[in-house]
């Protein structure tokens, strides 16, 4: 069922993308501070889920297993760095030959921080596939013309050099110039043409695009610029649940709810009723996407049906 849902939403925009620019960013916005500031192991654990599933569902499998060739080692490193540095907590477990405690406290501190750090990263891969490069001009053009521009070009760079180092290095490999061919100078040589070759064309490219907004009269007084964003009532529907849904975490937060230490021990609320509230409202607003995805699948499946 999944699967024909998936492979139904994949002929067509997904649903969440064709929101508002001004819907998407309030979510990540709201997203990517409750990831990051909210240590609860519940609330870490239900980002770390909900992030990889709306990656899964937007980006597709390959580009999730790309990420996971990157996290999963990422993550494994933080966990283990953690308790050699940190020292903190009263559960000693052992002694390091160092003579340092290991201690329980700094262990799960570790896991903690590791999903942290990968469910930012991949909402961040969420982020960049929702937030094109002309949803971030349109959202911040007239505001900070200069600051948008520079980061909507920051967004689509590292793709596009990725592309380009992969259209050169093919080029440079058909004549026997690529990093692999040859001894180990003449490798290093022809590694060394080949990222001079990127630079000059990233230094080009960007001069070309600044001469080309300048020509179009990019962030002077007056102009005006063509949009296909409209805010419609499924906008407001859908900025409505995120704002409600986020301020009631926010305010459960501030009473105390779902509060956890790790240190000296490990205590912490995930149990009583206001903590259960943030659990809900939290994996709420991350699931939103999904809801949207699933619910654009249905239909469209429904519709194909009907034919």
């Amino acid at each position: 069922m999944w699967a024909e849902i998936t492979d139904s939403v994949s002929k067509m925009s997904d649903a969440f993308s064709k929101l508002n620019p001004v819907v998407s960013f309030v979510y990540f916005a709201f997203v990517l501070v409750f990831s990051m500031f909210i240590m609860n192991p519940v609330c870490l654990a239900l980002s770390l889920v909900c992030s990889f599933a709306n990656a899964l569902y937007l980006n597709g499998i390959r580009a999730v297993r790309l990420s996971l060739k990157f996290l999963l080692p990422m993550m494994l490193l933080v966990a283990l760095i953690n308790p050699v540095f940190n020292h903190q907590g009263v559960t000693i477990l052992g002694y390091f030959p160092w003579g340092n405690p290991l201690t329980l406290e700094s262990v799960v501190y570790g896991i903690a921080s590791a999903a942290m750090l990968a469910s930012v990263v991949l909402w961040l891969s969420v982020f960049n596939s929702v937030m094109t490069s002309d949803k971030f001009v349109w959202l911040f053009g007239r505001i900070i013309p200069s600051l948008s521009l520079m980061l909507s070009m920051a967004l689509r760079f590292v793709p596009k050099l990725s592309q380009q180092f992969k259209a050169v290095r093919n080029a440079q490999k058909c004549i026997g110039r690529d990093i692999s061919d040859g001894s180990l100078i003449r490798r290093i040589n022809n590694g060394v043409r080949i990222v001079s070759i990127i630079i000059s064309w990233s230094m080009e490219n960007a001069v070309e695009t600044a001469d080309s907004m300048k020509s179009r009269g990019y962030g002077l007084k007056g102009r005006t610029s063509y949009s296909i964003f409209r805010f419609d009532r499924r906008d407001f529907a859908v900025l409505s649940a995120v704002i409600l849904l986020g301020a009631a975490v926010v305010v459960l937060l501030i009473t105390g709810a779902a509060g956890f230490d790790y240190f000296p021990s490990i205590r912490g609320n995930v149990t009583d009723l206001l903590s259960v509230s943030v659990f809900v409202c939290c994996g709420a607003i991350m699931l939103i996407p999904i809801i949207l995805n699933v619910r654009e699948g249905l239909k469209w499946k429904r519709l194909r049906s009907a034919i």
